[in-house]
């Protein structure tokens, strides 16, 4: 059966998109096997993965494009790319957008954070002039070949300029041709309300854990008017504790019998990289 488009999940108004954040090929496994159907390349991720470095601008361009395509290649489901700033000017970011739509990306998170950008919830931030924002997403706009190529245009205003800026902004970013528009870091649930009250626009809302906005379930984001909710670490956190607790339990007992409830088995992990399939083709060629 063919995937859902990301467009058309965005059509049905009454349910909330969950993109589980996802940094290779194989976490993008898991989380279509499970169930999802759609996810969020995340830039964060992808750096601590790729470089083993934090989210402090040290992915480049090449580096995240490569990343997307092995993961989109893994998967059947639309797959939403952390395009950060888009890595340059407005040509850059022209580019940038042709090549991910042209091997099956699904759309781009495109932020207006000053270079070398840092995780939204980390402080130090800074924005660039809305006015030198507004023509990179522009070309990101004009160089989609199709609709179905969804642009986020994030702002992250809100820390070092203010809500009311970061809702401007937002405002600005949906006349100017974006689908979706994220707000960065609310630091209540009455400013989460705030920004779905005045921004005329499908919302996105990040849900990182010990991050500076609260961490709702989706179905009240749902109720509070956003239509996507990201949680973009929750997979990349949770891989890092086991591995963490099963290498101290390896490092100090030289076994992990302790730790076994922590980890798939054999079997189970093979259907998640389709050995099946390929043993079959083995058969079929030999």
């Amino acid at each position: 059966m063919k995937p859902i488009s990301l467009r058309e999940q965005l059509e049905d108004s009454k349910k909330i998109i969950v993109l589980p954040g996802v940094f290779d090929a194989l976490s993008a496994r898991i989380a279509e096997q499970v169930g999802f159907e759609a996810m969020f390349q995340t830039g964060y991720g992808s750096s601590a993965a790729l470089l083993g470095m934090p989210d402090f601008g040290f992915l480049n361009a090449g580096e995240t494009v490569d990343n997307a395509r092995r993961i989109i290649r893994a998967v059947q489901v639309p797959v939403m790319v952390d395009a950060d700033t888009g890595y340059g000017n407005p040509l850059n970011v022209h580019r940038l957008v042709k090549d991910l739509e042209s091997f099956g990306a699904a759309g781009i998170f495109l932020e207006d954070q000053v270079w070398p950008k840092r995780c939204g919830h980390m402080v130090g931030k800074d924005v660039i002039a809305k006015e030198d924002y507004l023509p990179k997403l522009k070309a990101a706009v004009e160089a989609r070949k199709s609709k179905e190529f969804i642009i986020v245009a994030r702002t992250d205003a809100r820390a070092p300029l203010g809500l009311d800026e970061a809702i401007e902004r937002g405002k600005a970013y949906r006349k100017a041709g974006a689908d979706v528009v994220f707000v960065e870091a609310p630091r209540s649930i009455e400013e989460l309300k705030r920004v779905a009250d005045e921004i005329d626009a499908p919302l996105v809302a990040n849900m990182i854990e010990d991050g500076v906005t609260p961490n709702l379930p989706a179905k009240d984001l749902l109720k509070l008017g956003y239509r996507i909710a990201v949680f973009p670490l929750s997979g990349l956190y949770s891989a890092t504790y086991a591995m963490r607790e099963v290498f101290t339990e390896l490092k100090k007992t030289g076994a992990t019998s302790k730790t076994r409830n922590m980890m798939v088995q054999f079997k189970d992990f093979n259907k998640f990289v389709d050995l099946q399939k390929y043993m079959d083709l083995e058969k079929k060629y030999t």
